[in-house]
């Protein structure tokens, strides 16, 4: 690995890095490979975001250190605080763009039982669907895995500074963005959060969400089996679906649900599949439908209600209306819940998140 901070060109990514690649730029800048280990973990399990803040490494390590890799943490513009605890974060990249992220902290009474933090992997997104404000913005870039990595450790900085003993237990990539078209940062991110060195979140405490990337969910099987996988169905048939996810067109329903009847072959693990309730989805006609296309794949059905997302057109369907759908999928077999809303009034729910709140 070059030096190429000395050309006056960025060096990598520290955030990005494993502990095996910052080993060996520890040993390409001559000093022992443990200092590598501890930047790792100075950045990695404690979030720090200054070179200052590593006290066990000398000065003159972390100037060489510094002279090969690039710690540029995402600035955090602004904060919301959801009325049931929720917090979304707008983050500022280096080279401008923003970005949000969101902790949804499920701890009661003190105890320490889940904390969920939903990371973005792209500037927008490709997929397009009509309902979701992120797809509504259009697609900019991927992110770094660095970039990914940041989020949470930023997060995590925020977090310590009220509860010092914070830690993510969950992770859902499920943020702005489409993963597997940002697959390899994606998965690089993942890797490096397993890591013991580092947040050592495990693999089966992080989920993903695909909008239905065939490719994506079949590599997903083959090299990360252990985490989980949601699909965003959100219709039984291709003519809805075509309208709601067009993405469907490229793959459709057929295509889509014999990849994830292979990820279940593959991975040995049961899917969740994401219905966005809306007046055209909740339908009886739709639970017929839903529950012919998932006959035989082991799956669990999250039920979203659609959030309100301006200039959308889509709506939630009555109460009674949704219960009636909830009751005709189970009544067919299905396994149903209704996912426990967080941070609507903040616009941190389930397609709300886009590139900028208030006056940023």
């Amino acid at each position: 690995m070059k030096n190429d901070n000395e050309k006056g060109v960025p060096g990598p990514d520290i955030y990005g890095l494993s502990a095996a690649e910052l080993t060996d730029v520890s040993l390409e800048a001559g000093l022992p490979s443990y200092r590598g280990r501890q930047a790792f973990e100075w950045v990695q399990r404690r979030a720090a975001a200054d070179w200052a803040e590593m006290k066990n490494i000398s000065r003159a390590d972390r100037e060489k250190l510094a002279g090969r890799l690039t710690l540029e943490p995402p600035v955090l513009l602004q904060v919301k605080v959801s009325k049931d605890g929720t917090r979304k974060f707008l983050f500022k990249l280096a080279d401008g763009e923003k970005i949000e992220s969101v902790l949804m902290d499920y701890r009661r009474d003190g105890s320490r039982d889940r904390a969920t933090v939903c990371l973005s992997v792209q500037v927008g997104c490709p997929i397009g669907c009509p309902f979701c404000a992120t797809g509504r913005m259009g697609f900019r870039r991927d992110l770094t895995a660095g970039e990914i990595v940041g989020q949470l450790l930023a997060v995590t900085a925020y977090a310590r500074r009220a509860d010092a003993g914070f830690r993510a237990t969950n992770l859902v990539f499920m943020g702005m963005g489409e993963p597997f078209y940002n697959m390899d940062s994606f998965l690089r991110a993942a890797r490096i959060l397993n890591s013991e060195r580092g947040q050592n979140i495990g693999a089966r405490r992080m989920t993903v969400s695909t909008a239905g990337v065939v490719p994506g969910i079949l590599r997903l099987a083959a090299e990360a089996p252990q985490m989980g996988l949601a699909v965003s169905l959100h219709a039984g048939t291709d003519e809805l679906r075509d309208v709601i996810v067009p993405l469907n067109r490229k793959y459709p329903l057929a295509v889509l649900m014999e990849a994830c009847r292979e990820y279940v072959r593959r991975a040995g693990r049961r899917l969740t599949f994401e219905i966005a309730m809306t007046k055209e989805s909740a339908t009886a006609a739709q639970a017929r439908a839903l529950a012919v296309l998932l006959r035989g794949i082991p799956a669990h059905i999250n039920l979203i209600p659609v959030n309100p997302v301006p200039g959308s057109g889509a709506e939630r369907p009555a109460a009674e209306r949704a219960a009636a759908f909830q009751r005709a999928l189970t009544e067919r077999g299905l396994a149903v819940t209704v996912r426990e809303e967080k941070g609507v009034d903040i616009e941190a729910a389930c397609g709300q998140l886009r590139q900028e709140f208030n006056n940023f």
